[in-house]
């Protein structure tokens, strides 16, 4: 029996509000931790919206009140509306550009009086939607290339939007959503492209582009020997050995400078060659100043960071420093340590346990939404709640990956973790949706 609207639905899966709760509570002391000012008053600094730790509590009880909200809504509103909100999103994406505020390098930032809102962070919850919507189409058939390739450019083209308002980091989320797409038919194939994508992309930074040509080269003509037996039989098989050779070749020679000279700002480039402890040989100086370059940029460059988040991390030991007794990211040694290196204060102020206790939430949150996917009878809650857990998935590992210097810094928050109201308002809208949905899991919504 459909359970009655205007009721928070019996149905609810609380056991993802409770994860919810207990992320969003370590958050909240993490930016405390980070920013606390010995002497001040710590009730009245709580209360008062002037810290950072205070405003992060008060959107949290705004993301709790919204939340609720949610949990009271028809679940039929969500499919109804999903292609309304993204257009609706694609108006914010756009409303950017002519009123954008530049914020430590990015222009994807709207002010508004005192608050910062960022679209390209909310756009995220429409998307989902959007494309969950898509996905569920009754006359839809994925296997076809032409609806693949409608769902790509309803992913893609937000994404194209965050890169032009230097909003790289964000842009790369959304190619999270081709995980969803993949459980609902995208060909296998797709994701073996990716990956050998990637690691063209890694090999290109670590070899010299002569001698990968070189080795390219080789590899192909060895391959070609190997099987010129078959030669009449497998035509086709050589035809595409000697056009894989032809694009790895073509991408390592062309698309990757082209990448990282036109595409790339500046800076991200750095902090990829730094992620592989090689110089940017993009870079624009003169011979005669290299040496000063370089020496500047092991002292205050951008692989400052990742050596300050380690040193903070390591110094935690097993049981931390205690949550105000923190040295590295109590005394800004650690740059954006409450937002995009938070995990360096978690890592010093609880140790290995409470990092582990940290990593065990997220593992938990994100089993149990596959877990609930996986049981919905409509095809649109699968797909949303698949995108649910693809984009947290990519938050999680790519922000604490960068915070211990196996992924490059490209400035994306940790889930509920991070300071940053749209941040946390939009996780956490992300996960009441989802609770919804799954409170009528029964049902097939289209």
């Amino acid at each position: 029996m459909r359970p009655q609207q205007g009721t928070i639905s019996k149905g609810v899966d609380w056991g993802l509000f409770w994860i919810l709760l207990a992320l969003s509570t370590i958050g909240l002391l993490a930016i405390f931790a980070a920013t606390y000012k010995e002497g001040d008053p710590i009730i009245a600094s709580w209360i008062g919206f002037k810290t950072d730790y205070s405003k992060q509590f008060y959107f949290f009880l705004f993301s709790l009140l919204i939340g609720f909200v949610v949990l009271l809504a028809d679940s039929k509103f969500f499919p109804a509306t999903a292609n309304l909100g993204y257009a609706l999103g694609i108006m914010f994406l756009f409303l950017v550009f002519p009123f954008h505020s530049r914020i430590k390098g990015t222009e994807s930032i709207i002010r508004i009086g005192a608050f910062n809102f960022q679209p390209a962070e909310f756009v995220k919850i429409f998307v989902a939607l959007a494309l969950a919507k898509y996905l569920s189409l009754p006359e839809l058939d994925f296997r076809q290339t032409r609806s693949q390739l409608r769902a790509a450019v309803l992913v893609l083209f937000p994404a194209l939007l965050c890169i032009l308002q230097s909003e790289t980091g964000l842009a790369l989320v959304y190619t999270s959503f081709f995980l969803v797409m993949y459980r609902e038919g995208l060909p296998a194939s797709i994701p073996v492209i990716v990956i050998a994508a990637v690691i063209l992309v890694v090999t290109s930074i670590l070899v010299p582009p002569n001698l990968l040509a070189i080795l390219l080269t080789a590899a192909a003509l060895i391959v070609l020997y190997a099987l010129r037996r078959s030669f009449k039989r497998h035509r086709g098989l050589f035809t595409t050995i000697v056009l894989i050779w032809v694009i790895a070749v073509g991408v390592q020679r062309f698309v990757v400078p082209f990448l990282f000279k036109s595409v790339l700002q500046k800076h991200q480039v750095e902090r990829i060659y730094d992620l592989f402890g090689k110089d940017n040989p993009y870079r624009q100086a003169s011979d005669s100043a290299r040496a000063a370059v370089d020496q500047k940029k092991k002292e205050t460059g951008t692989s400052y960071n990742v050596r300050q988040s380690k040193i903070a991390i390591g110094s935690g030991r097993f049981l931390g420093k205690g949550l105000l007794s923190a040295t590295q990211t109590r005394y800004d040694f650690v740059p954006e340590q409450r937002t995009d290196f938070i995990f360096c204060t978690v890592g010093e102020g609880f140790g290995f346990v409470g990092s582990l206790l940290l990593l065990g939430l997220y593992l938990l949150l994100l089993m149990r939404t596959v877990t609930i996917a996986e049981r919905q009878r409509s095809t649109f809650s699968r797909a949303y709640a698949y995108g649910v857990m693809a984009v947290i998935f990519f938050h999680v590992v790519v922000n604490i990956g960068m915070t211990i210097g196996l992924m490059p810094v490209i400035g994306i928050p940790l889930p509920f973790i991070s300071y940053g109201g749209t941040s946390l308002v939009t996780f956490s809208l992300l996960i009441f949706i989802l609770m919804r949905l799954d409170a009528d899991r029964k049902m097939v919504l289209r």
